[in-house]
C-alpha cells in the first residue's frame, strides 16, 4: 500500500532568478527537494531555505478565483480524456502562486492512491460543498461534469459578491473623500479665515468659533490623533468578524438594502444546489450542505426546518410553500419541478436568475444612494463652508 506524502512545511527561501536576481519568499512544500523542484518550474534556482514553524507561516488559502480557475481548467483536461494526475499537474499553473503548493500537493495525494474528494479534504481549503460534489462525481466517474458545475457556481458567486462589494464600497470612497476634505478645511481653511475676520473685528458666530477652536485642537493635537486613528483601526482588524457581523445584520435590516442581501443569499443557496443535485447527492443530504453555505438567518432557519420535516417523511411541494423568504413565483416554480422531476434543471435555472436579480437590484441601490450620498457630502463640507461664509456675509454688509 502506498504511502501519502508528508504534511507539508514552511520554509523561508532564497532563490535566483534566470537574470541572476534574488528573490526571497515563503512557500509550503513537503521538503526541499519538492520546494526546489516548484521552483524550478517558475524558473528560479533554490539557494537557501531556512524551516519556519507553522504559526510564522500559516497555510495559504485559495480565494473564490483560484477555485474557478482550478474547477474550470480540470472540467476542460478530464473531458478531453487527460487522466488526473496529469490534469492536476497542469492545474498548478493556472493558479495564483501561494495556491500552487496546494495543487501540488493535491497531486501527490492523489499518485500516492487518495480518492480525489478526500485529497480535497486533506488540503484544507475546501469547502462543504465542493468535497461532497467531488465524492459524488467520483461514484458516478463524471469529476469533469462535477468540475464545470462547480466552477459555474464560483463563477455566480464571484458576480454576487462583486455587487455586494460594490455597495460596500462606493459609500466607503464617499465618505472617505468627505471626511478628507473636511478635515483639511477644519484644520486650515477655517482656523485661517476665521482669524482674518476676527483680527479685522468682525464678531465671529458661536459655531465659527466652536469649529475653529476644534481645527485648532486637531492640528495641535495631531499625533495624537493618528495614534488614535490607529488604535481604531487596529480594533476593526481584530473584531473585524464581530463588526462584519453587525454590518450585515444592519444591511439585512435596510429597506433598500435588505433585498438584495436576500437576493444574494437565495442565489447562493440555488448555485449550491444545482452543484449537489447534478452530482447524484440526494435532496436532504444537498440541503444539509447548501444551507450552512447562507449567512440570512430568516431563510437559513425556514430552510433548516424544511430539511428536518422532508427528512421525517414530509413533501416537498407542502414545505416548500413555508419557506416564506422566497418569493412566490420561486415556490411555485420549484413546486412545479418536482411534479415533473426536474429540480436539477430548476435550481441552475434559479441561480441564474438570481444572479442577475441581484445586478438588477444592486444598479437600482446605488442609483438611490447617489443623491443620499450628496446630502451627506454637503452635511459634511457645506456646515464648513456656512462656518465660513456666514461672517463673510456678515463683513460685507457691515462695511456697505
Amino acid at each position: 500500500m502506498s504511502r501519502a506524502p508528508a504534511r507539508p512545511n514552511s520554509f523561508l527561501f532564497l532563490a535566483a532568478n534566470s537574470h541572476g536576481g534574488r528573490r526571497f519568499g515563503v512557500r509550503q512544500a513537503p521538503g526541499e527537494r519538492a520546494l526546489a523542484e516548484t521552483l524550478r518550474r517558475e524558473r528560479l534556482v533554490l539557494m537557501r531555505t531556512w524551516r519556519l514553524p507553522s504559526w510564522v507561516a500559516p497555510a495559504p488559502k485559495m480565494k473564490l478565483r483560484d477555485h474557478l480557475a482550478l474547477n474550470s481548467q480540470l472540467s476542460q483536461l478530464l473531458t478531453r480524456g487527460v487522466p488526473l494526475v496529469e490534469a492536476l499537474e497542469v492545474t498548478a499553473t493556472v493558479v495564483h502562486p501561494t495556491c500552487r503548493p496546494i495543487v501540488e500537493r493535491m497531486r501527490e495525494l492523489v499518485s500516492a492512491g487518495t480518492s480525489f474528494g478526500d485529497a480535497c479534504q486533506q488540503v484544507g481549503v475546501f469547502d462543504t460543498v465542493s468535497i461532497a460534489v467531488y465524492r459524488a462525481a467520483e461514484r458516478t466517474g463524471d469529476l469533469a461534469g462535477a468540475g464545470k458545475q462547480l466552477a459555474m457556481s464560483a463563477k455566480r458567486q464571484l458576480a454576487v459578491s462583486g455587487k455586494a462589494a460594490t455597495l460596500l464600497i462606493y459609500p466607503a470612497i464617499v465618505m472617505t473623500i468627505s471626511v478628507a476634505v473636511s478635515v483639511m478645511m477644519l484644520t486650515v481653511i477655517v482656523p485661517k479665515v476665521g482669524n482674518a475676520l476676527r483680527s479685522s473685528g468682525v464678531e465671529l458666530p458661536w459655531f465659527t468659533s466652536a469649529l475653529m477652536a476644534l481645527g485648532d485642537f486637531m492640528r495641535t493635537r495631531w499625533l495624537l490623533l493618528v495614534l488614535a486613528l490607529l488604535g481604531v483601526i487596529a480594533g476593526i482588524v481584530f473584531l473585524r468578524k464581530q463588526i462584519l457581523g453587525v454590518v450585515m445584520r444592519l444591511m439585512r435590516r435596510t429597506p433598500m438594502v435588505g433585498p438584495v442581501v436576500l437576493t444574494q443569499e437565495s442565489a447562493r443557496f440555488f448555485s449550491v444546489m444545482a452543484a449537489m443535485t447534478r452530482a447524484g447527492i440526494p435532496l436532504a443530504d444537498s440541503l444539509g450542505v447548501a444551507v450552512n453555505a447562507i449567512g440570512h438567518p430568516r431563510l437559513r432557519d425556514e430552510l433548516r426546518q424544511l430539511r428536518t420535516k422532508l427528512i421525517e417523511g414530509g413533501l416537498l411541494r407542502v414545505l416548500i410553500e413555508k419557506v416564506t423568504s422566497l418569493p412566490l413565483a420561486t415556490r411555485r416554480l420549484l413546486i412545479a419541478a418536482e411534479r415533473s422531476g426536474d429540480l436539477e434543471q430548476a435550481f441552475d435555472g434559479l441561480a441564474a436568475d438570481m444572479t442577475d436579480e441581484v445586478d438588477k437590484q444592486s444598479s437600482r441601490v446605488l442609483a438611490m444612494l447617489e443623491p443620499l450620498l450628496i446630502v451627506i457630502m454637503f452635511a459634511f463640507i457645506g456646515s464648513l463652508l456656512l462656518a465660513i461664509m456666514v461672517p463673510l456675509i456678515k463683513a460685507t454688509s457691515a462695511s456697505m
